[in-house]
């Protein structure tokens, strides 16, 4: 499919028309988890400077979701009974996990990079089972989504949670481990086999020991023992010293910044551009090494990357719009935000289970490396799923709040059509606000014309604008039928190809 070509030829430079309705879309879509149709028509005509630096502002000033009562707890707090004390941590556990994707719903750019890096610098709840740990991890993320990369990198290291994963909590100074030292280069930084030796990974993880520190009560967090640090000279990028954990962040930077520069650049690129941004695609290489510069100028400060790359002109390009395919949260979450019906913490809980079973799980990335993204969502194992589940999601709001299916399709139409008798203003309207492109073909469009035209209202109650003799009985803002019309063509558009892009 030529979807997955990346054709996109424009330059880094600024995009500076005013935006239309599709290239605000467009950036909802990649900067969060998409918007209402309020907040798009509000947002149409901006420039990309204003709306990008006011996105940017919001997520620098947002404060972190609330420390949760039970932030600090180890495992003290906890009933000895094994069964009760296993009950409260699961409720901990699902209570939070609803808090932080009602965050993604609602937080845009913050926590769509906060989401961003928890697949990045990646741990696995399965692995630390502790809350604590996955609350100061997560708060660790919110705070630094949009700030310095290196301050990140280096905080998220001594976090309980990476530690216990990536099994620096055991590693001494008489016995290193090199499980972290391994993925701060290959995962974390600077990419597989780019820009270090398996002699620095030795010596890094000689310097990365003593936090083994953990307390006599289960998730207490861990600490520096200094008696179990290792204090021999070491050799790391051609430097030596007795480096510990410090020095190591401030060598890594200083010696490899073209390499992390390229290699954070080019992973910011696949996921808020196009998956394909390989030697071959020029042009891609360009924009990255772009963004590469900007980053290593300001000290690897992520806002000057990110406003840069979605204020140019290769972000707005026509070739950029909906070449991306949905993981589950894109899908769900955009479905929700783009038609704004009410949800509460169960509906919040369905879609998060929806993810889950289609191989995304908040909290839990699938290994080290992190969800893959793209192409893996839409194997043969998970296509007739997202088809399911969707429909499930529908049909839990159908059942909900009706009158929302019709509230949509009349935000969709604008304030000038809420009373119109043509079905295809609607159905064009709601096509254009849930797909990226809209629908491929014209076949297709009438399919969906189809779909919305149920036998329950004659063809001439339609207005006389669309079809000749039409006597207008039928009204978008009136007429009962219209909330399960709205219904059935989301649930024809949900299994449309063009509905798994963004």
């Amino acid at each position: 499919m030529d979807y997955f070509i990346n054709c996109n030829t424009s330059p880094l430079t600024p995009y500076t028309p005013p935006l239309d309705s599709s290239r605000v879309a467009h950036l909802y879509r990649r900067l969060g988890f998409s918007a209402s149709v309020q907040t798009i028509d509000q947002a149409t005509g901006q420039t990309a400077n204003t709306l990008v630096n006011n996105l940017i502002a919001e997520a620098q000033n947002m404060s972190p979701l609330p420390a949760p009562p039970w932030a600090n707890w180890n495992n003290s707090n906890y009933p000895a009974d094994r069964d009760e004390s296993n009950e409260i941590k699961r409720t901990q556990e699902a209570t939070w996990r609803i808090a932080y994707t009602d965050a993604l719903l609602n937080n845009n750019l913050r926590d769509r990079l906060s989401f961003f890096w928890s697949n990045h610098l990646v741990t696995q709840l399965e692995v630390y089972r502790c809350n604590q740990f996955l609350y100061e991890y997560i708060d660790c993320l919110q705070r630094n989504a949009l700030g310095n990369f290196k301050t990140m990198v280096h905080e998220i290291g001594l976090s309980s949670a990476m530690l216990y994963y990536l099994d620096g909590a055991y590693s001494n100074g008489n016995n290193p481990n090199e499980n972290y030292a391994r993925e701060l280069f290959e995962l974390f930084t600077m990419g597989e086999g780019n820009g270090y030796t398996e002699e620095d990974i030795i010596e890094t993880a000689k310097a990365l020991t003593g936090y083994v520190n953990r307390g006599e009560i289960g998730c207490t967090k861990v600490t520096f023992d200094a008696s179990k640090y290792n204090n021999d000279q070491k050799t790391i990028f051609g430097r030596t010293g007795n480096w510990g954990y410090d020095d190591v962040l401030d060598i890594l930077f200083e010696e490899r910044a073209n390499e992390i520069g390229y290699f954070i650049c080019k992973k910011l690129y696949e996921f808020f551009i196009h998956p394909d941004a390989t030697d071959e695609a020029t042009n891609a290489q360009s924009i990255i090494n772009g963004l590469s510069a900007t980053f290593i100028t300001n000290n690897f400060e992520l806002a000057p990357v990110v406003s840069q790359l979605f204020k140019s002109q290769h972000f707005f390009d026509e070739n950029a719009l909906g070449v991306i395919i949905k993981s589950p949260f894109d899908m769900f979450l955009n479905l929700m935000n783009e038609t704004s019906f009410s949800y509460d913490d169960s509906m919040l809980s369905t879609v998060e289970e929806a993810c889950r079973l289609l191989g995304q799980e908040v909290f839990n990335p699938y290994d080290v490396n992190g969800w893959q993204r793209n192409r893996t969502w839409i194997n043969t194992n998970f296509m007739i799923g997202r088809w399911l589940t969707s429909e499930m999601v529908l049909q839990k709001f159908y059942g909900a709040q009706q009158e929302e299916f019709r509230d949509f399709a009349m935000a969709a139409v604008g304030e000038n059509n809420r009373n119109t008798s043509n079905p295809r203003i609607v159905v064009e309207a709601i096509v254009n606000k849930i797909l990226p492109k809209g629908l491929l073909t014209e076949q297709d469009f009438n399919n969906a014309m189809d779909v919305f035209m149920i036998e329950e209202v004659p063809d001439n109650y339609y207005g006389a604008d669309f079809i000749e003799g039409g006597n207008g009985y039928w009204i978008l803002s009136v007429s009962p039928e219209v909330p399960s019309q709205v219904y059935f063509l989301l649930l024809h558009l949900v299994r449309q190809p063009e509905f798994q892009l963004k």
